[in-house]
């Protein structure tokens, strides 16, 4: 399935964010703290607001490496949001979710005063 982009690279200030998120949880694999951020964010009901997101950070990384072997099932549920927001699902939409989404989680996960470990991210994804 084709990666919605090739290169993933995230703002200085997600940077600081998972630095966070590394030290706490002990994750010490940014794409996969990275495919957290991004499934915290579609599990919101609400569709991310449209500001723009700087590339200014040296962290960055391609496709294959964030999504890993759960690349398609990522692709697939990133396609089904954009699809019930009504934004459409070619490529350049994709990739602009697709970044909103990820900041937008990363921000959720580094702002929850409920996440010290990563039982506590298991414990996020197992309620309801």
């Amino acid at each position: 399935m084709e990666a919605p982009l090739e290169r993933i690279r995230l703002s200085q200030t997600a940077k600081e964010q998972l630095i966070k998120l590394k030290r706490q949880t002990k994750i010490d694999q940014w794409n996969i703290l990275c495919r957290w951020a991004l499934c915290r964010s579609l599990a919101e009901a609400t569709p991310p607001s449209l500001v723009p997101i700087p590339q200014d950070s040296n962290l960055e990384m391609t496709w294959r490496v964030f999504g890993g072997e759960m690349s398609d099932i990522l692709i697939l549920a990133l396609k089904q949001r954009c699809y019930n927001d009504g934004c459409g699902t070619d490529k350049e939409t994709l990739a602009t979710q697709f970044r909103l989404h990820l900041h937008r989680g990363i921000g959720y996960l580094a702002g929850d005063p409920n996440i010290k470990k990563i039982e506590d991210l298991i414990e996020l994804a197992t309620k309801n």
